[in-house]
């Protein structure tokens, strides 16, 4: 009972994430979103009226446009039973990737985080409690990315969090401002499908299919580790891409780390 409550938690939370950006009026406050990619074009955020709060703080959404690299990044909020098959392919195929994580997921998962962290990726913050941050003070956003970073350090050593995923992509130029001033760059995304509904996976082959529809140099790709169908799938996308002569970084090794004034 108590992990089906967790699961719907988590499906609300994530049901904004799609890629559609909204404005929330009064609040100042933003969803990321974007314009998706189409046969290989660049997404764009040039509609959906947040482009120069973004550009302001050096978000990252995408990489160097004109070279055919990706960034995987996974949101972990709670643990579906899937982090280990999605870990076990990344070793499997050496492919790098960052991983947001929450307060909730750090505490109980820690053998998973130290798993990240000692195969070579990056451990990111997605926010102790995962909340609308931009309803909270500059002290309270800063308490939320200190409690996460100093949790994962005692578990991995890992010195540094460099990379922030804002909760459900939603922000404001406070939250912006306060995470930089904290030494983290904004990580939002360039690639990404409806994955978090637990009741509604659609099978390997669908996510597949997501994915490999939206690739475009530079992506970064936003995948939930909840799913199954992106458990399933992330060996053939991996293969599939690197085929089509795509090369996967870490966000460590990203040369661009704004976004272009073209997109």
């Amino acid at each position: 009972m108590k992990k089906a409550m967790l699961r719907s938690f988590w499906i609300a939370a994530f049901v904004f994430v799609l890629s559609v950006g909204t404005a929330f009026g009064a609040s100042g406050a933003f969803h990321f979103g974007f314009k998706k990619s189409v046969d290989g074009q660049l997404p764009s955020i040039n509609e959906e009226g947040f482009k120069d709060i973004v550009m302001k703080h050096g978000a990252i959404f995408l990489g160097n446009t004109e070279q055919k690299e990706l960034y995987l990044t996974f949101d972990n909020g709670y643990e579906n039973g899937f982090t280990p098959q999605v870990l076990d392919v990344l070793k499997e195929k050496q492919v790098p990737a960052v991983f947001f994580v929450t307060g909730h997921y750090v505490k109980d998962k820690p053998d998973l985080v130290r798993r990240m962290a000692a195969e070579g990726h990056l451990v990111g913050n997605h926010s102790w409690s995962h909340p609308d941050m931009t309803q909270l003070s500059a002290e309270q956003i800063r308490s939320e990315l200190e409690k996460v970073k100093e949790s994962v350090t005692a578990l991995t050593g890992q010195p540094a969090m460099s990379y922030l995923r804002p909760p459900r992509g939603i922000f404001n130029d406070n939250v912006l401002a306060v995470s930089k001033d904290s030494g983290y760059t904004n990580v939002f995304w360039s690639v990404a499908y409806k994955d978090w509904d637990v009741n509604s996976q659609k099978g390997p082959s669908y996510a597949y299919e997501q994915v490999m529809k939206q690739l475009h140099p530079g992506a970064v790709i936003l995948l939930h580790t909840v799913s199954k169908d992106n458990a399933g799938a992330l060996g053939a996308i991996i293969e599939e891409a690197r085929r089509q002569g795509y090369v996967f970084k870490s966000l460590d090794q990203m040369e661009t780390k704004t976004y272009g004034t073209e997109h």
